[in-house]
């Protein structure tokens, strides 16, 4: 994982129960729909597939990404970048620390859910090869839209 570095570059580390009220800032800033404190807490402490990282800039949580790593296949859960901090390649970044931490935990295969209508994730998401292998109907609970299930090998 990229160390701790000068101002304006931002750095990534392991999550950890501290810094889930900062996490949360980037949560409800950047979905609709967020997943509350408790959940957080339960994939930290009670989810022994979740590995979560934070990207920090100056001493602030600027994004976050988690993952199940469930035998050799690897599931994004989530990956968020606080509104102010968007286009800065800190969503690119987070999904390269993601992968190669699933790739030294013995994944081979990864997978996501991203929304139909989510173009910039989808680009995103391709640039690393993943590709759309199915869809899942009605997988977002606030308005019902479809998700694409994209997946990527590792190896």
């Amino acid at each position: 994982m990229a160390e701790k570095q000068s101002m304006n570059k931002p750095y990534f580390r392991f999550m950890t129960v501290h810094d889930i009220p900062h996490v949360m800032e980037v949560e409800n800033a950047a979905f609709t729909v967020p997943w509350s404190e408790d959940a957080f807490y339960n994939e930290l402490l009670n989810n022994h597939f979740a590995k979560y990282i934070v990207a920090v800039d100056e001493e602030r949580i600027v994004g976050y990404c988690g993952v199940w790593l469930i035998v050799d296949e690897a599931h994004i859960t989530n990956v968020a970048v606080h509104p102010d901090y968007q286009g800065k390649k800190i969503g690119k970044q987070l999904m390269q620390e993601i992968i190669e931490i699933s790739k030294h935990l013995s994944a081979v295969r990864m997978t996501l859910e991203v929304r139909v209508s989510n173009h910039a994730a989808q680009r995103l998401y391709q640039s690393f090869g993943f590709e759309i292998q199915g869809v899942r109907k009605q997988y977002y609970s606030d308005n019902k839209e479809d998700a694409y299930i994209m997946w990527v090998n590792l190896s």
